[in-house]
């Protein structure tokens, strides 16, 4: 348990540095002598395959920290989103579990939620039209 604590925190750590502009800035200051660098080593095989085996092995591991991250900031987001419903009286607690569903059940709850959409909008317009106040809550 001990060893995923620290890969947890090692991908938080990576995900949160790999996406700063200084970090970008490194990786243009690298690509950018690695390209200078060229004429000194003639174009060789060698050139190539250092800047072709450094990026693979970065967007290699790269890929399983940040899907790392992206699987703990989505079961937040959705124990959040969970904990809203819960307490909305007039919310659907069946969409506790829309995770869970399949593909066919998730499009007929997307198909409902497209009606409600597009009525919620048309009675918009009716209210702008009567030059009601356009948020007014239900």
């Amino acid at each position: 348990m001990k060893l995923m604590h620290y890969y947890e925190a090692i991908a938080r750590g990576a995900a949160k540095y790999s996406g700063r502009p200084a970090t970008f800035l490194i990786a243009v200051i690298v690509v950018i002598a690695w390209a200078v660098s060229g004429p000194v080593f003639h174009y060789s095989d060698t050139w190539q395959l250092v800047i072709n085996t450094g990026t693979t092995i970065i967007t290699f591991l790269m890929v399983f920290l940040i899907q790392n991250t992206q699987n703990s900031d989505t079961t937040a987001i959705q124990l959040k989103l969970d904990e809203l419903i819960r307490v909305k009286k007039a919310a659907d607690n069946a969409l506790l579990n829309l995770e869970n569903l399949n593909s066919a059940e998730l499009e007929a709850y997307r198909k409902k939620y497209q009606i409600l959409a597009k009525e919620a909008c048309e009675e918009l317009e009716e209210r702008i039209e009567d030059n009601k106040e356009p948020y007014k809550d239900h």
